[in-house]
Protein backbone atom coordinates (compact mmCIF):
# COMPACT_ATOMS: atom_id res chain seq x y z
CA UNK A 1 0.00 0.00 0.00
CA UNK A 2 1.15 3.59 -0.62
CA UNK A 3 1.44 6.12 2.20
CA UNK A 4 2.63 9.67 2.69
CA UNK A 5 4.35 10.25 6.05
CA UNK A 6 4.32 13.77 7.45
CA UNK A 7 7.42 15.33 9.02
CA UNK A 8 5.97 14.65 12.48
CA UNK A 9 6.39 10.88 12.00
CA UNK A 10 9.49 9.18 13.35
CA UNK A 11 11.87 7.78 10.75
CA UNK A 12 11.72 4.38 12.45
CA UNK A 13 7.98 4.17 11.70
CA UNK A 14 8.65 4.96 8.02
CA UNK A 15 11.44 2.37 7.86
CA UNK A 16 9.24 -0.27 9.52
CA UNK A 17 6.45 0.32 7.00
CA UNK A 18 8.92 0.08 4.13
CA UNK A 19 10.28 -3.17 5.62
CA UNK A 20 6.66 -4.40 5.70
CA UNK A 21 6.53 -3.86 1.92
CA UNK A 22 4.69 -0.54 1.77
CA UNK A 23 5.72 2.41 -0.38
CA UNK A 24 6.16 5.46 1.84
CA UNK A 25 6.75 8.98 0.51
CA UNK A 26 8.42 10.70 3.50
CA UNK A 27 8.08 14.49 3.55
CA UNK A 28 11.37 14.88 5.46
CA UNK A 29 13.25 13.19 2.61
CA UNK A 30 11.50 14.86 -0.30
CA UNK A 31 9.99 18.26 0.57
CA UNK A 32 10.78 19.34 4.14
CA UNK A 33 8.89 22.30 5.58
CA UNK A 34 5.95 22.27 3.15
CA UNK A 35 2.61 23.41 4.54
CA UNK A 36 -0.07 21.06 5.89
CA UNK A 37 -2.26 21.87 2.87
CA UNK A 38 0.58 20.88 0.55
CA UNK A 39 1.19 17.65 2.50
CA UNK A 40 -2.48 16.72 2.20
CA UNK A 41 -2.48 17.57 -1.51
CA UNK A 42 0.62 15.42 -1.99
CA UNK A 43 -1.15 12.47 -0.36
CA UNK A 44 -4.16 13.08 -2.61
CA UNK A 45 -1.97 13.23 -5.71
CA UNK A 46 -0.38 9.93 -4.72
CA UNK A 47 -3.81 8.45 -3.84
CA UNK A 48 -2.43 7.52 -0.44
CA UNK A 49 -3.44 7.83 3.19
CA UNK A 50 -1.45 10.37 5.17
CA UNK A 51 0.33 9.25 8.34
CA UNK A 52 0.85 12.08 10.82
CA UNK A 53 0.97 12.95 14.49
CA UNK A 54 -0.20 16.51 13.76
CA UNK A 55 -3.79 16.99 14.97
CA UNK A 56 -4.22 19.97 12.62
CA UNK A 57 -5.10 17.52 9.84
CA UNK A 58 -8.36 16.76 11.64
CA UNK A 59 -9.23 20.44 11.24
CA UNK A 60 -8.38 20.38 7.54
CA UNK A 61 -10.39 17.24 6.84
CA UNK A 62 -13.44 17.67 9.07
CA UNK A 63 -13.91 21.44 9.43
CA UNK A 64 -12.49 22.71 6.18
CA UNK A 65 -13.72 19.65 4.26
CA UNK A 66 -10.52 19.21 2.29
CA UNK A 67 -10.47 16.01 0.27
CA UNK A 68 -8.41 13.16 1.67
CA UNK A 69 -7.82 9.52 0.78
CA UNK A 70 -7.41 8.87 4.49
CA UNK A 71 -5.52 10.09 7.51
CA UNK A 72 -3.80 7.98 10.14
CA UNK A 73 -3.23 10.08 13.24
CA UNK A 74 -0.53 8.59 15.47
CA UNK A 75 -1.15 9.65 19.09
CA UNK A 76 1.59 7.68 20.83
CA UNK A 77 3.70 10.35 22.53
CA UNK A 78 5.82 9.11 25.40
CA UNK A 79 6.31 5.65 23.91
CA UNK A 80 9.59 4.40 22.45
CA UNK A 81 9.97 4.77 18.70
CA UNK A 82 10.24 0.98 18.41
CA UNK A 83 6.91 0.50 20.16
CA UNK A 84 5.31 3.24 18.03
CA UNK A 85 6.58 1.54 14.86
CA UNK A 86 5.22 -1.81 16.02
CA UNK A 87 1.80 -0.35 16.86
CA UNK A 88 1.48 1.52 13.55
CA UNK A 89 2.57 -1.57 11.61
CA UNK A 90 0.12 -3.76 13.53
CA UNK A 91 -2.75 -1.34 12.93
CA UNK A 92 -2.06 -1.05 9.21
CA UNK A 93 -1.75 -4.82 8.84
CA UNK A 94 -5.02 -5.45 10.68
CA UNK A 95 -7.04 -2.57 9.21
CA UNK A 96 -5.54 -2.14 5.73
CA UNK A 97 -8.94 -2.50 4.02
CA UNK A 98 -10.44 0.21 6.26
CA UNK A 99 -7.84 2.97 5.88
CA UNK A 100 -8.86 4.56 2.57
CA UNK A 101 -11.46 7.28 3.05
CA UNK A 102 -11.29 7.14 6.84
CA UNK A 103 -9.70 9.07 9.67
CA UNK A 104 -7.87 6.55 11.86
CA UNK A 105 -6.53 7.42 15.30
CA UNK A 106 -3.93 5.14 16.85
CA UNK A 107 -3.61 5.62 20.61
CA UNK A 108 -1.99 3.40 23.25
CA UNK A 109 -5.28 1.87 24.37
CA UNK A 110 -7.22 1.59 21.11
CA UNK A 111 -7.63 2.37 17.44
CA UNK A 112 -10.60 4.41 16.23
CA UNK A 113 -11.70 4.59 12.62
CA UNK A 114 -14.15 7.23 11.46
CA UNK A 115 -15.50 7.86 7.96
CA UNK A 116 -14.36 11.15 6.44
Amino acid sequence: MNFVADESIDRQIVERLRDDGHSVWYVVEMSPSISDDEVLQLANNWTAPLITSDKDFGELVFRQHLVSYGVILVCLSGLSTELKANMVSFTITNHENELLGNFTVISPSRTRIRKI
